[in-house]
């Protein structure tokens, strides 16, 4: 039987791993984000798709990159933490 000190840790294990794994795509947006804003406010350029392209293109090229890693910590946390609690071997 699945005790409540149990539960909150795997949740606690479950939402760092998807913090660990979505944090390379959004520092990656942010970053983008407000450099493209910097250079907004500077030339006085308000086109509303050049913040959004690059910001899509950086966050695919950084799941691209970091797509392994992020597999990984999936694979990990299925194997080490849900796998044996469905088996009830914890």
């Amino acid at each position: 039987m699945m005790t409540e000190g149990l539960f909150f840790d795997t949740l606690r294990q479950g939402i760092l791993a998807a913090t660990s794994m979505s944090l390379p795509m959004l520092a990656a947006a942010l970053i983008v984000g407000v450099v493209i804003g910097l250079l907004q406010a500077l030339t006085s350029i308000q086109e509303m798709t050049l913040t959004f392209v690059p910001k899509l293109a950086c966050a695919l090229g950084v799941l691209w990159f970091t797509m392994a890693t992020m597999t990984q910590t999936l694979v990990t946390f299925f194997t080490h933490t849900l796998i044996p609690l469905i088996q009830g071997s914890y």
